[in-house]
């Protein structure tokens, strides 16, 4: 028997709820393990019904994704929208999502195994996310050009290059790359953040 929708149910409070059982499922078994019918059994709905708020399976999968990087932005935000000066928001920025996908890594391997899988099938949540992600990082160095604690011309471009020097402690395969080889990640993590924020101009930056 389908789960009861009656006339005028609130489309996203419906998609959120199946989204909440979908990830459960997720989190405790993997997102190669449930099914659909997994999904609608628990909410006592029909496969059909599942597919009336979701077009596809892989529509769950990414919608559950952008959950999960949702949480990366969310640290992000926080962390430029404090009263630090730029310097310290970029600092404890990179070091604080390299810890969170560290964590995802290995706490929750299979969230992280999802979200793996949806950069490499170039969803577009991966896309967003990284668009909000050098948004932010823009913000904060725009914001550090006009302190004086950045020497830079274009935010916009040292964002983008921050971005891409910082990937080895961004992106969750690179990061369990070095993990299984064993690698000093903190250590690296360090070294990584002291040549970028010299590199926008603070040579002075303490080892």
């Amino acid at each position: 028997m389908d789960y009861p929708v009656r006339p005028g149910t609130d489309t996203e409070s419906m998609r959120a709820r199946i989204l909440e059982v979908a990830e459960e499922h997720f989190r405790r078994i993997g997102h190669h393990k449930t099914s659909v019918a997994d999904i609608a059994s628990e909410l006592g709905m029909s496969r059909a019904n599942v597919y009336r708020f979701f077009p596809s399976r892989d529509a769950i999968n990414e919608s559950i994704c952008r959950r999960a990087l949702n949480e990366v932005t969310a640290i992000a935000l926080a962390i430029a929208r404090t009263n630090r000066s730029p310097l310290q928001k970029l600092e404890e920025l990179l070091a604080a999502v390299h810890h969170h996908n560290k964590f995802t890594l290995l706490k929750e391997k299979r969230m992280h195994d999802l979200i793996v899988a949806t950069m490499q099938e170039n969803r577009p949540a991966i896309k967003a996310h990284t668009e909000q992600m050098v948004t932010i990082l823009e913000a904060i160095i725009r914001e550090g050009i006009g302190t004086g604690a950045f020497e830079v011309e274009d935010s916009a471009e040292a964002a983008r290059a921050v971005r891409t020097a910082f990937m080895p402690f961004f992106h969750p395969v690179l990061i369990e790359h070095c993990l299984r080889h064993g690698e000093d990640t903190e250590a690296a993590l360090r070294d990584q953040i002291r040549f970028i924020l010299k590199a926008l101009g603070r040579s002075d930056y303490p080892r």
